[in-house]
């Protein structure tokens, strides 16, 4: 079957060359690559694991959660500038 593909130039340069050295057709070299590409298993992502939940009663007095400024300044408190470099 014929189709169109957009392939980057300097890969298409590449597959040419194996091509040419190998003797066989730029084709048949891409088709080769494809069956590998498509017999390779997809990589599976690792399970999530959860987050450790300790019991409480929410969050502490004063913490804001709506201001990211205010938990940077919350979280940096009685720590030196120094430090923070």
């Amino acid at each position: 079957m014929r189709t169109t593909i957009r392939i980057d130039d300097e890969l298409l340069r590449r597959v040419k060359e194996r091509a040419a050295t190998s003797g066989r057709t730029i084709g048949s070299i891409i088709e080769d690559a494809l069956r590998v590409a498509l017999a390779t298993p997809a990589a599976e992502v690792a399970p999530v694991r959860p987050l450790p939940v300790y019991g409480g009663s929410g969050v502490l007095p004063g913490v804001d959660l709506s201001s990211a400024a205010a938990l940077r300044d919350l979280m940096d408190d009685g720590v030196s500038i120094d430090a923070l470099r």
